[in-house]
């Protein structure tokens, strides 16, 4: 494991710091907020082929993006300290003294308080087919939902989520759901219970693989980093990730058999999906237990072939089915 070394702070100036700063923003990170579009690809009324929605589901997605990085930038200086004693971590702009804590402050602030009220305007501007279906009422709902995603990934998280043990992967997840549940409420439209269940099944497999990574990296030095590590062990994470795994498969099966927002006519045809992803989660499983990987899924996403592949293949398909088979 690798130790605090003394670090020789040079804050980066002008345009060096604005890549710095970037950096710190984690855009790779972005591919996340990607669940916001759950909602509208699995519409009803097939919100996906209107452009209004569309264009609607991708403002609210650059909005996560903005709020996103001002946890980041808030995370990253809240575990400043802790990062420095990392081996990756304390390559990140503010552990390395690269990026002056102060501008990413600046910037977290602004990000932030520049994302709610440009949520409100576009909450507002959208009028969906049919009237609203609003649940907190027309021009609040998805302000509001970012707002508390804000707040619970950015403030209960940070302070103390975190330092709890199991409840720091279910608030991790719970990020995740609310990126899709804000996704249908910016478009005022139902979302499937099925799939905020595969959505948070999903999500807790990845922040255990996340755990089960900081853990074999860091070693006996993980507590140090993160005194929360020290409550794991991977014989636990591998038994919690072998539940969430076959709840994952059987949850999205039973997804694509019996929403009634995907055809059923002549048969479910969405079930021809569940390969791609069972093999998406196998493949990531051995990423995680022969590669070492987990820590990051958007590294994993972004560089492993065959698993990108497979995501691709999967949203391909889903499209097809759901632009070629009507509902019934």
């Amino acid at each position: 494991m690798a130790h605090t070394a003394d670090i020789d702070v040079v804050h980066a100036r002008g345009g060096a710091a604005m890549i710095e700063l970037l950096r710190a923003m984690r855009p790779k990170e972005w591919i996340k907020n990607t669940f916001v579009f759950a909602a509208i690809a699995f519409s009803q009324q097939r919100l996906w082929a209107q452009a209004d929605a569309v264009i609607t589901v991708s403002a609210a997605f650059v909005l996560f993006c903005m709020v996103a990085s001002a946890i980041y930038l808030l995370n990253d200086l809240v575990d400043m300290e802790k990062d420095r004693a990392h081996p990756k971590k304390r390559n990140r702009p503010l552990a390395s003294g690269r990026l002056h804590p102060r501008v990413a402050l600046v910037a977290a602030i602004a990000l932030a308080l520049t994302a709610i009220p440009l949520a409100v305007l576009l909450d507002r501007n959208y009028t969906p087919p049919g009237g609203s279906v609003a649940w907190l009422g027309h021009d609040y709902d998805f302000p509001v939902t970012l707002l508390v995603y804000a707040l619970v990934q950015g403030v209960a998280y940070s302070f103390y989520f975190k330092h709890v043990v199991i409840m720091d992967i279910f608030t991790i997840a719970a990020g995740f759901v609310l990126r899709a549940v804000a996704g249908a409420m910016v478009i005022d439209i139902d979302i499937t219970p099925w799939l905020l269940i595969c959505m948070g099944l999903l999500a807790l497999f990845l922040g255990l693989a996340k755990r089960r990574a900081e853990l074999v990296l860091l070693e006996n030095g993980a507590a140090s980093h993160r005194r929360i590590l020290d409550e794991y062990s991977l014989p636990l994470l591998d038994q919690m990730m072998s539940i969430v795994t076959a709840a994952t498969i059987i949850a999205y099966t039973l997804f694509t058999s019996t929403a009634e927002t995907l055809p059923h006519e002549p048969f479910p045809v969405m079930m021809v999906t569940v390969p791609f992803v069972i093999y998406a989660i196998f493949r990531y499983l051995y990423l995680i237990y022969k590669q070492d990987g987990g820590g990051s899924p958007a590294d994993l996403v972004l560089k492993d072939v065959p698993l990108a592949s497979c995501i691709v293949l999967w949203g391909i398909t889903a499209v097809t089915i759901l632009a070629a088979f009507p509902r019934t």
